[in-house]
């Protein structure tokens, strides 16, 4: 997301993500005049980085970067320590970028990243209540307040630059992280390709493959047509990884009704357009789809890892 300032929404959207135990590097906040707490280190080379002073005034230098991008990596914790968001991970190592500007709510995420320089990494830890009030302009969400007082933001600033070289270096970035995304899929490809014939095997399934790579199983075949692109098909459907962990069903996220959406335009995974696109009205199957044709390198949620095939039972409900 290129000169995004508002950059929480994503893991606010994403939920929380995993667990993982903390480092919050040494030495003691501080608390800037505005109330957040917060360290900044500085880079000495070879990985090694030395406390930077930083007045709770702010940092008067903050000024001559305005106007300017800052690339950076980010990560949010609840008081809990539980991952909110990882920008490297979700952005396959992509560093976010946000327009500096001039602060004009103090005690909040802008003031804090004005703090920091190129090189620089920070901790700042805010009140959730505080943050959400000052950044957000929005209640606290349920899962926030059950995780604890605070929310704690993880920095590492990797440069400063002007408006036209951020765009030419993330338009660089997305170029090269594309060609190693399609790389990584056709070798994950024939890996998974593996695992699902071994799957197959193991639970006596009589599969057909498709030529994108997805294998189906049909329980109970339909008498209706098939559906067409861009026509809205209805779907029951029940998602588990190959041990049988349900993530998802409509039964649960849908009250039971089936979900509906248009085939063929990206609304859904790429395996449910191809997948659903095999069956007759009425059917019943069992789709299993590579994890290319699924959520890929990123996995989806806490439920869903990087690299997963799945399965989907489902039912072509109707066609409209």
């Amino acid at each position: 997301m290129l000169f995004s300032r508002n950059f929480l929404s994503l893991a606010l959207a994403a939920g929380v993500l995993g667990l993982a135990s903390c480092n919050k590097g040494g030495g003691e906040f501080k608390k800037a005049k505005s109330g957040f707490e917060y360290k900044v280190f500085k880079s000495t080379g070879k990985g090694k980085y030395d406390a930077r002073e930083v007045a709770p005034e702010g940092d008067p230098t903050y000024k001559e970067r305005t106007g300017k991008v800052m690339a950076l990596n980010v990560e949010y914790r609840t008081g809990k320590d539980s991952i909110l968001f990882n920008s490297r991970k979700q952005q396959m190592g992509i560093p976010m970028r946000i327009e500096l500007q001039e602060v004009k709510t103090k005690g909040g995420l802008e003031e804090a990243i004005s703090l920091l320089q190129p090189g620089d990494s920070g901790v700042f830890r805010f009140n959730v209540d505080t943050i959400f009030a000052k950044s957000f302009k929005a209640p606290v969400p349920p899962f926030m307040k059950k995780a604890g007082a605070t929310m704690t933001m993880y920095v590492k600033v990797d440069k400063v630059q002007t408006k036209e070289e951020a765009m030419a270096d993330q338009q660089k970035s997305m170029m090269e992280a594309q060609q190693k995304m399609m790389t990584h899929a056709k070798d994950q490809l024939k890996k998974d390709d593996v695992l699902l014939q071994e799957y197959i095997k193991k639970n006596n399934l009589t599969a057909q493959r498709d030529t994108s790579g997805i294998y189906y199983v049909v329980t109970q075949p339909g008498a209706g047509a098939k559906p067409k692109q861009g026509q809205t098909v209805s779907v029951q459907y029940r998602g588990t990884l190959l041990d049988g962990k349900e993530f998802d069903s409509s039964a649960k996220g849908n009250g039971g009704k089936p979900i509906s959406f248009a085939l063929g335009v990206g609304q859904v995974i790429p395996g449910w357009d191809k997948g659903i696109a095999l069956l007759s009205k009425g059917s019943k199957a069992t789709l299993l789809i590579p994890s290319s044709l699924a959520y890929g390198q990123r996995g989806a949620g806490a439920d869903i890892p990087a690299d997963a095939p799945l399965r989907f039972d489902v039912e072509l409900v109707d066609i409209k």
